[in-house]
């Protein structure tokens, strides 16, 4: 990816991290997937689910894809409680130079140099966004 390319989506990430009703940390997670490869953007989207939810400590969660919800964009998924509905995280799918891109956001309270060491145990490469 160009560095180019690489500085606006990090603009844009923190971008979204701007204060509002709670504070955010992000990161970007850098795939080597292709647009056809759905089952293997699902799978890593439910480990980053399970790493995120072990580091913010709210207990279970599920995946929101807001097929429902007008609001949502496409590629667009939220970490819910299971309890509560109580937001933990949200994830935007980005495909940039034919790989994807995954940007998470969640609260600040979370281990976030946690989360980006189990990720990059995964093998992806992070950009992390306080």
């Amino acid at each position: 990816m160009s560095d180019t390319l690489d500085s606006d989506l990090y603009q844009r990430t923190k971008a979204l991290l701007e204060p509002g009703e709670i504070e955010l940390v992000g990161l970007i997670v850098h795939t080597n997937l292709t647009s056809d490869q759905d089952l293997e953007m699902h799978e890593l989207t439910v480990d980053m689910n399970e790493i995120i939810a072990d580091h913010t400590h709210k207990g279970e969660t599920y995946i929101y894809a807001g097929n429902d919800d007008t609001d949502f964009a496409s590629n667009q998924f939220h970490g819910l409680t299971v309890d509560d509905e109580e937001f933990v995280w949200e994830c935007q799918q980005l495909l940039r130079e034919g790989t994807f891109d995954l940007v998470f956001y969640y609260e600040a309270t979370a281990d976030h140099e946690e989360i980006i060491d189990a990720v990059e145990e995964l093998g992806h490469t992070v950009t992390a966004v306080p």
